[in-house]
């Protein structure tokens, strides 16, 4: 049994948040996407001041999958008005779950899942979503067997291509602790 430890980031870990954030992007999507458009994603959305921000933020929560010290994948919560798109304060948005590929398939992004799922039962909201792109299969088969369930869809962009994102939604039931039942449809 792999002992995959969920952490914290804090902003002393900047650097570390940085280097996990464009190595697991970069993986996901550069074989699809342009090295131009890759190359500006990763330049914006992964600077070190953007992340300082957003680690900052007591809207946004960071966690680390590590496995013997080695960072192996990140996760990242909003809240209230630091999510992306509903800013629903009864929402936790799950912004990223991303997990180094030599990973997939063992149980790290269940834990950060798991941990981001966690802290929503705690804050007794309703639901928690997130936005997924239409092309990775991956991410859409790990969400919907985690019980979530597409209600919109929205324009990301990356670089500059402008992309189709699935909303995907998993209800709540915080006076059980549990998910709701309703999730089980497709």
């Amino acid at each position: 049994m792999t002992n995959f430890q969920i952490k914290r980031v804090t902003p002393n870990n900047l650097d570390e948040l940085q280097t996990i954030s464009r190595i697991t992007f970069h993986e996901t999507f550069a074989g699809d996407n342009s090295p131009e458009d890759m190359n500006k994603y990763l330049d914006e959305e992964f600077s070190a001041g953007k992340l300082n921000k957003e680690l900052k933020d007591r809207n946004t929560q960071f966690y680390f999958a590590t496995l013997k010290n080695k960072i192996i994948g990140y996760l990242k919560i909003n809240f209230g008005p630091s999510q992306t798109e509903l800013q629903n304060e009864n929402a936790v948005e799950i912004e990223r779950i991303y997990v180094l590929k030599a990973y997939h398939g063992k149980n790290p992004g269940q834990l950060l899942y798991q941990k981001a799922l966690e802290i929503a039962l705690q804050k007794e909201v309703d639901f928690i979503w997130l936005g997924v792109w239409e092309h990775n299969l991956r991410a859409i088969h790990f969400y919907k067997k985690n019980g979530f369930v597409a209600f919109d869809k929205h324009l990301f962009k990356l670089g500059d291509d402008d992309q189709t994102d699935i909303m995907m939604k998993l209800s709540l039931d915080h006076k059980t602790g549990s998910v709701n039942s309703d999730n089980s449809r497709s």
